[in-house]
């Protein structure tokens, strides 16, 4: 890992989750149930209020039962939560699903919501910023500011399925994508991933 991109060494390592409105909430709330057993991180989940309506829509979960599933819930509005200052240590911030207006907010420094500003904190602070953006197809805008962002050090995860393993159902490819991005920040999870080990491995 980069020095640009190196998470700082502290007791317990802290990992933001923001949930925005685009289709694909399973993979905020997945991320967030992989997280749970995990020794020695601590989540902190933000939800905008578009990610909430697609939560109850598309899984019929409420914010409060999404919340739950991390350690510590911040309230988006709330731009003075510890998470919006740089001073705060984690590991770094996924936002998952993330809105095209989000990453819009997030490639040109527009903190205008909590997660956004979180957002923002973690690449002025050069650490790991991963976005699972769920859109297609995509216009140039919406390239131009993956682009923005990638140049920033963040990085554009699209939940892509990776068609090569042996998953048998949306599960299956749901958990991978996650088990990946968690990869990023090195967080061991079991189970998610299936791992390549050759065409000719046994």
């Amino acid at each position: 890992m980069s020095a640009m991109n190196r998470a700082p060494e502290i007791a317990i390592k802290r990992l933001v989750v923001g949930v925005t409105g685009a289709t694909g909430c399973i993979y905020g709330v997945r991320l967030l149930q992989a997280m749970q057993g995990v020794s020695g991180w601590e989540t902190h989940v933000v939800i905008s209020n578009a990610g909430a309506l697609n939560a109850q829509h598309e899984l019929s979960m409420s914010k409060k039962e999404i919340e739950a599933l991390g350690g510590v819930a911040h309230d988006a509005r709330d731009i003075g939560a510890s998470i919006a200052s740089g001073s705060f240590l984690t590991a770094g911030m996924v936002i998952a699903p993330c809105s095209m207006k989000t990453l819009a907010a997030v490639a040109h420094a527009f903190a205008d919501n909590l997660i956004t500003r979180a957002a923002d904190v973690t690449l002025k602070e050069r650490r790991r910023l991963v976005l699972v953006t769920r859109e297609t197809p995509l216009n140039l805008a919406h390239l131009r500011n993956m682009t923005a962002v990638t140049e920033m050090g963040g990085i554009i995860y699209p939940p892509v399925p990776a068609l090569y393993q042996t998953q048998h159902s949306i599960d299956d490819l749901v958990n991978h994508t996650v088990g990946r991005v968690l990869d990023l920040f090195g967080v061991e999870t079991e189970g998610l991933v299936e791992r390549w080990r050759g065409l000719t491995a046994g």
